[in-house]
């Protein structure tokens, strides 16, 4: 007979429970091995792997654990544990690990069940569940505020980790929700800076497609945008084109964009709650210092680069100040950041929704396309479009009791 069981027990929670349960197991000089627990609905069910003493028979073990359980009102079950199978599950725990977040607006069965079916098709084994978000009242409607969020804590390596990302956003889109996979590493848990692209990213808007408006060339350089961001063409090139659009624009402008520029739903929550948690940002960007700077003095953020406007005469000039702040310029500006706060660029996260986003985001330690063009959504590691800035907070294992609102 083994001299290893597994003990598992369910039953009604209570404070002083684990007291009681411990006392008992104390008391019977068994060795604690290994141990786990999770509540739902004040019900309780605790594991516990054990090694029994070599002076006592298992079935005497077994039979005082059941009537103690019994006593405190537990169900009890042993499982024997064979040595060579204790040993194998002791190797396993150097497996790779990588956390799973599921977010959506109600959590629903068909969702649950096509997400954990990827990952069981690449081999990964759910170890852990742990739901984020706050409970939500019956009564309370579903609306296109309503967040849910689950994390999930996989096991193992994945046969095809690109297939497994290609799964996961096809899915995503289908069912509206976001899915993000990441390694389980210290650095997941140690993150220290966050870089944001600026427009479409921390403001609902292309500030450049704002002032072209004002100048009267708005559908020109919008096109010229889209095309952009799309990757279609290059960047360098298309700035310089559409910033020669707003030559003659006058200063007085600028001010009344800054003023009007909608930000991005959930900036001001995630913002808040990082420089809480004792993160750096930055606003490295394509866009203007003008407006970066306006953000800067709104939100409190630690550093931006930005492209400078031209201005003689309270007029813009429509030339080009070198250097331009391109997708290259971006990820070197988040190493040095990284550098200079003393930070390994893993523990960095970078968020943008453009093509010349992508070498930021691959340059971080988590980047994350957010409501990104199909292309950039394509490429990025994360992506996110179904709620808000803050729900990048998930990403970080924050709960909703941890976020101020």
């Amino acid at each position: 007979m083994s001299d290893i069981i597994l003990l598992t027990l369910s039953g009604e929670d209570r404070i002083g429970l684990t007291r009681d349960i411990f006392s008992v197991i104390g008391d019977l000089d068994i060795r604690i091995l290994d141990i786990g627990q999770s509540v739902i609905h004040n019900r309780v069910s605790q594991g516990m792997m054990l090694q029994l003493p070599a002076d006592q028979t298992h079935d005497s073990i077994a039979r005082q654990l059941v009537e103690h359980g019994e006593s405190m009102d537990l169900a009890i079950q042993i499982k024997p544990i064979e040595s060579e199978a204790y040993q194998q599950w002791v190797e396993h725990q150097g497996m790779d690990r990588f956390i799973l977040t599921m977010l959506t607006r109600e959590v629903a069965a068909e969702e649950i069940a096509r997400v954990t079916e990827v990952a069981a098709d690449q081999g990964l084994n759910i170890h852990d569940i742990t739901r984020l978000s706050g409970r939500v009242p019956i009564d309370r409607p579903v609306t296109n505020e309503t967040k849910s969020c689950v994390e999930f804590l996989l096991q193992g390596r994945p046969q095809d980790l690109k297939k497994m990302r290609s799964s996961f956003l096809h899915i995503s889109s289908e069912l509206d929700i976001d899915i993000a996979i990441q390694d389980d590493n210290a650095f997941r848990r140690s993150r220290r800076l966050v870089c944001f692209d600026m427009d479409s990213t921390l403001i609902d808007a292309e500030v450049i497609d704002e002032l072209a408006k004002r100048a009267g060339v708005g559908k020109q350089v919008a096109a010229i945008t889209d095309r952009a961001m799309h990757g279609e063409i290059d960047f360098n090139g298309s700035f310089k084109a559409r910033m020669a659009l707003l030559k003659g624009l006058s200063e007085e402008v600028l001010q009344d964009v800054a003023g009007s520029i909608p930000i991005m739903e959930g900036a001001a929550c995630l913002i808040k709650n990082l420089k809480a948690y004792g993160f750096k940002t930055a606003i490295l960007s394509g866009g203007f210092d003008y407006f970066g700077d306006h953000l800067q003095k709104k939100f409190g953020i630690d550093y931006v680069y930005a492209n400078k406007l031209d201005i003689a005469g309270g007029k813009l000039t429509g030339q080009v100040i070198e250097p331009v702040i391109d997708g290259n310029s971006k990820a070197k500006l988040l190493k040095e950041l990284s550098r200079r706060e003393g930070i390994h660029p893993q523990q960095t996260i970078a968020v943008g929704d453009g093509a010349n986003d992508l070498p930021m985001l691959s340059a971080a330690g988590l980047g994350i396309a957010f409501r990104a063009k199909p292309l950039v959504r394509e490429a990025a590691k994360q992506s996110m479009s179904t709620h808000g800035l803050d729900s990048i907070l998930y990403l970080l294992g924050y709960k909703d009791k941890d976020i101020q609102r």
